[in-house]
C-alpha cells in the first residue's frame, strides 16, 4: 500500500508541476534552506497515517515513521518541522482530491451527511480551537458541535464529491444540493430529509428516491426503486469506515488547516482503498 500511495502522490506531483510550472518535486524552502522531504514524501506519509492503525499522528510520527520507516525515507525531518509541512500540503491534497480522488456518477448515486465533532457539545462555549467556525447541530444520534461533511457515492461505493459545512446547515439546504450534485445524473437516493428537495432535484433532471413521513401519502414504487431503497445503508457503511478506519471524526486538532488535512487524507485514503461497500446494479439482477 505504501509503495501504491507513493507511486500515485509522485505521478500527481509531475503533473502539478507541469501544469502550475511550481515544482513540486524538488524540496520544500523555508528562509532559503531546503527541506529534506519531498513533497511526494510528505504527502505519502500524510495519506500512509489513516492506514497505520494510530490515533495520533504524533505516535504514528514518532513511533513508526522515524523508527520502522528510514529505509524508505532516508532523509526524514523532526516532527515539529513535520507539522509546518503539513500546513503547506493542503493545496496538493485538495487538488489530488477533486482530480484523482473521487469516483464518476453511474446513474445510481446515495446522498447523506455526517457529523464531525470537535468537542463535547457541554464544552462548545469554552472551545477556542475552532471559535467562530464550528456550529452546534443536531444528528440522528443526538446534538453535536463541530462541522457536517456532506457526500455522494454512486453504487460502486466511491466517493463521487463531498462538502463540509458548519453543524448548523440543514441537509436539504439548496446550496449544499447545488454542488454536490453538478455532475450527478439519475436517481439519487437519500433519506426523509431530502424530500422538499424533489421538486428542484427534478427539474435538473435527477429523480430523487426517498421513504415516506407518517404524514405523507403512499404513492407507488417500481421495484427497481424499492431496491435502490434498500441499499441505501452502504453509504452509511462509506461513513462508519471513514470514521473508525481513517479518522475521520476526533477532537485532538489544534488549528483549522490540519484539521481540512486530516479530512482530505481520509478520503483519499478510502479511495485506496481495494474493497469498498457496494451493490450491484439492478442490469446484473435480470
Amino acid at each position: 500500500m505504501l509503495v501504491n500511495i507513493f507511486c500515485e502522490m509522485d505521478d500527481f506531483c509531475k503533473f502539478l508541476s507541469k501544469e502550475t510550472r511550481i515544482n513540486f518535486i524538488a524540496t520544500h524552502k523555508k528562509r532559503g534552506r531546503k527541506s529534506k522531504l519531498t513533497w511526494s514524501e510528505t504527502l505519502t506519509i500524510i495519506v500512509y497515517y489513516q492506514y497505520s492503525g494510530y490515533k495520533t499522528f504524533k505516535h504514528y510520527y514518532v513511533n513508526h515513521v522515524q523508527k520502522y520507516m528510514k529505509d524508505d525515507f532516508n532523509k526524514l525531518v523532526s516532527y515539529n518541522r513535520f507539522v509546518e509541512l503539513m500546513k503547506h500540503a493542503l493545496f496538493p491534497l485538495m487538488l489530488y482530491l477533486k482530480i484523482k480522488g473521487l469516483g464518476c456518477c453511474t446513474g445510481i448515486s446515495i446522498i447523506d451527511s455526517t457529523k464531525l465533532s470537535v468537542c463535547h457539545v457541554k464544552r462548545c462555549y469554552s472551545h477556542k480551537t475552532f471559535k467562530g467556525l464550528a456550529k452546534k447541530g443536531h444528528s440522528s444520534t443526538g446534538w453535536f458541535f463541530g462541522f457536517k461533511i456532506h457526500f455522494i457515492i454512486n453504487n460502486n461505493g466511491e466517493i463521487i464529491d463531498v462538502f463540509i459545512t458548519s453543524g448548523n446547515v440543514a441537509d436539504s439546504n439548496q446550496n449544499v444540493i447545488d454542488n454536490l450534485t453538478k455532475y450527478v445524473f439519475g436517481k439519487l437516493v437519500g433519506d426523509k430529509g431530502y424530500i422538499g428537495l424533489f421538486k428542484h432535484l427534478f427539474k435538473r433532471g435527477i429523480q430523487l428516491i426517498h421513504k415516506l413521513r407518517a404524514n405523507m401519502k403512499n404513492k407507488l414504487m417500481s421495484a427497481y426503486d424499492r431496491w435502490l431503497l434498500k441499499n441505501r445503508g452502504t453509504i452509511e457503511s462509506v461513513g462508519n469506515i471513514l470514521k473508525n478506519t481513517f479518522n475521520l471524526e476526533h477532537s485532538r486538532h489544534r488549528c483549522f488547516a490540519n484539521f481540512i488535512t486530516n479530512i482530505f487524507s481520509s478520503l483519499i485514503a478510502y479511495n485506496f482503498k481495494p474493497e469498498k461497500p457496494s451493490f450491484a446494479n439492478f442490469q446484473l439482477l435480470s
